[in-house]
């Protein structure tokens, strides 16, 4: 979806694309902030359902719901209240600070669908049903093209196959894309939402007497447990891809453009990755539920290696592909040419950025995720930013993506090692889930 918007903004111009890479980061804040509070519930989903109690696993799952619209609501609050100071904070011309402004704002009142989108899909996911929520994303992708055809463009004659016919549109520009955007996530989560409630498998709710949405002390102290550190990590994360875009903002309206583009093109390259990680997630989390922990680390080096395998496919098709897949987004020159060469240099890191994701998934999977946190933490503190900061003064573009090539290549290393050893392992007990 990001490179939907990207790819149909991209063609009013470098001004208009620039507006969104510049938010782009704290949207990408608050996307992980909504993920780490949903996995707090969801791995605790995962790990009853592996000890076989249904009903707890139903209760978590009330609860987490409950607790993702209060959680959410806060944050789209908050989200609004800054947009307006937002992309002058984050150096942004005046040229594009407005539109900034409107993508980011729209963006916030959207938060508590795209909380629900992340905990149904991750509840479904944890129940082992990964084709409904990769099909919602499909359905999701195409209805974000029919809503941003009709509400990013005025309206207009269109050709196709020697037929013209006129086109209808509301011509809002960088507002219709976030506009567009939300409105397809209401509509797949509303679908998954009304899918978990009436054919979720084991955690289907209709029919059922004990559907108190009630949250329970004991239940959001486990949630927060696992979760803070994740929240922790995407907050501090995100902070430093803020602080990159900091550093990219001097660069001109083009480098800001190209690597918000070149990040886009990337994400096509490591969401399988990201999958796979989904995946590691319920599996770790179900083996060790159930008391298996040699399942559970069997399962964690098939998963990591499938993805290893996977990403290095990928990493090639990326770089052989570069000029395709940033062209597809802008007709500018000077974007393409800056954007290719981040991404022909990201290509090289991206085996080990997928030793990093799915060992990640591997260890919330098993609860573990406060050494993981200040594994990602450090990495990105003390390789990429420092490394950014030296570099973008004289290399421009290309030093800001060899800091990070070289920081990924260095995290892939250190997960690795982690997934070798056994503590991973022992951060179940303290969530008591045996007990239950």
């Amino acid at each position: 979806m990001e490179y939907i918007d990207a790819a149909m903004v991209g063609s009013l111009g470098a001004n208009d694309s620039a507006s969104i890479g510049l938010v782009a980061t704290s949207t990408w804040l608050f996307f992980g902030l909504c993920s780490a509070f949903s996995a707090g519930f969801t791995v605790q989903v995962a790990h009853r359902l592996g000890a076989g109690n249904r009903s707890a696993a139903r209760s978590v799952m009330r609860q987490g719901m409950t607790s993702a619209l209060i959680f959410s609501l806060i944050v789209g609050a908050i989200g609004v209240a800054v947009s307006g100071p937002l992309p002058g904070w984050l150096g942004g011309s005046p040229a594009i600070t407005h539109n900034a402004t409107l993508y980011f704002r729209v963006f916030s009142m959207a938060l508590p669908v795209i909380m629900f989108s992340f905990m149904t899909g991750g509840l479904l996911r944890c129940s082992g049903n990964t084709l409904v929520p990769g099909v919602m994303g499909v359905v999701m992708c195409v209805l974000d093209v029919m809503f941003n055809f009709m509400l990013i463009f005025p309206t207009r004659e269109v050709t196709l196959l020697g037929m013209s016919w006129t086109m209808p549109g509301a011509g809002l520009g960088v507002w219709g894309a976030a506009l567009g955007t939300g409105l397809a996530e209401a509509v797949t989560t509303l679908s998954m939402f009304i899918y978990l409630w009436y054919r979720g498998g084991e955690l289907r709710l209709s029919g059922r007497s004990d559907n108190s949405f009630r949250v329970r002390k004991d239940t959001l102290r486990r949630a927060f447990s696992i979760s803070w550190p994740i929240g922790m990590e995407r907050f501090v994360t995100s902070v430093a891809q803020i602080t990159i875009t900091v550093i990219v903002a001097p660069l001109g309206a083009c480098s800001i453009a190209a690597n918000a583009f070149a990040v886009t093109a990337e994400s096509l390259c490591y969401m399988p990755g990201y999958g796979i990680a989904d995946a590691a997630q319920t599996l770790t989390g179900q083996s060790l539920g159930a008391g298996n922990r040699r399942l559970a680390r069997s399962f964690g080096n098939l998963t990591v290696a499938i993805g290893i395998a996977v990403m290095t496919v990928m990493g090639v098709i990326m770089y052989a592909a570069a000029p395709l897949m940033i062209g597809l987004m802008s007709p500018v020159k000077e974007i393409v040419d800056l954007g290719v060469e981040a991404l022909r240099i990201e290509a090289w890191a991206e085996p080990m950025f997928a030793a990093s994701i799915v060992s990640y998934g591997v260890f919330v999977g098993a609860g573990d995720t406060v050494v993981p946190c200040i594994m990602n933490l450090a990495s990105m503190w003390l390789v990429r930013i420092t490394l950014a900061a030296l570099l973008a003064p004289t290399m421009g573009l290309a030093g800001v993506w060899l800091a990070m090539c070289i920081e990924l290549s260095f995290r892939g290393i250190i997960f690795l090692w982690r997934l070798k050893g056994d503590k991973w392992m022992a951060a179940i007990k303290s969530l008591g889930v045996n007990n239950q």
